[in-house]
C-alpha cells in the first residue's frame, strides 16, 4: 500500500500556494518566539526551505499541514537556538582567557622565527613520497638506526638505506635539515 503524500512535496506550483497560504503564519510564529527582525527572517527562509527537504514525509492522514508546518518551525528554532548556545559557549571560553601582553607576544614572535627553520624542513618532507619520508623521519627525527627504522616499516635494511639517501638528496637544499640522524 502506498503512502499517500501531501501535493506540494513533488508539484513546485503546488508548494508556491504552500508558501504563500503559510508564510504570515510562520513568521508570526517565530516573531513570538524571536526579537530579533532579521532572525526571523533567516529562520522563516530556514523553516521553509526544511519544509522543502522534508516535504516527503508528511502525511495528510497524520494530521493538517498547519500541524506538520508549525513541528518543522519548532524543530527548526530549537536547532538555531541549539547552535546560538553552543556558540555562545564558545564565545565565553574564548574571552575568558587571558590575553596575551607585550611581552608574551614577543616570547612567542621570538619562538615561531626560531622555529621557521623546522616549519621548512617538515613542509618539504611533506612533499617526499611516503616511504621516503618514513625513513627519514625515523632516523632523524626519532633517531632510530637504519636497521631499526627498516624492521619497523617491515621493508630490508638496504631498501632503508635506498630510500633515506633519496630522502636526504631531496632535501639537501633545506637549510635546516639535519640529516645525519643515526645512520648505524
Amino acid at each position: 500500500m502506498r503512502r499517500k503524500q501531501a501535493e506540494f512535496a513533488t508539484d513546485s506550483v503546488a508548494f508556491e500556494a504552500f508558501y504563500r497560504r503559510h508564510i504570515e503564519g510562520v513568521t508570526r510564529f517565530l516573531a513570538r518566539r524571536v526579537d530579533d527582525p532579521h532572525a526571523v527572517a533567516d529562520l522563516v527562509a530556514d523553516v521553509f526551505l526544511a519544509v522543502m527537504e522534508s516535504a516527503h514525509s508528511y502525511r495528510p492522514r497524520r494530521g493538517s499541514e498547519v500541524a506538520w508546518l508549525y513541528g518543522v518551525a519548532r524543530n527548526t528554532l530549537s536547532a538555531e537556538r541549539r547552535r546560538a548556545l553552543r556558540e555562545s559557549q564558545l564565545s565565553d571560553r574564548v574571552s575568558r582567557r587571558r590575553p596575551l601582553d607585550g611581552d608574551d607576544i614577543a616570547r612567542l614572535e621570538e619562538r615561531i622565527d626560531a622555529e621557521q627553520p623546522a616549519r621548512r624542513a617538515f613542509q618539504a618532507m611533506a612533499d617526499l613520497p611516503e616511504g621516503e619520508r618514513a625513513v627519514l623521519e625515523l632516523v632523524v627525527l626519532d633517531q632510530l638506526t637504519v636497521t631499526e627504522a627498516a624492521r619497523s616499516l617491515g621493508i630490508r635494511s638496504g631498501t632503508a638505506m635506498v630510500r633515506l639517501h633519496r630522502a636526504r638528496r631531496t632535501l639537501k637544499e633545506v637549510p635546516f635539515v639535519v640529516m645525519e640522524g643515526n645512520g648505524t
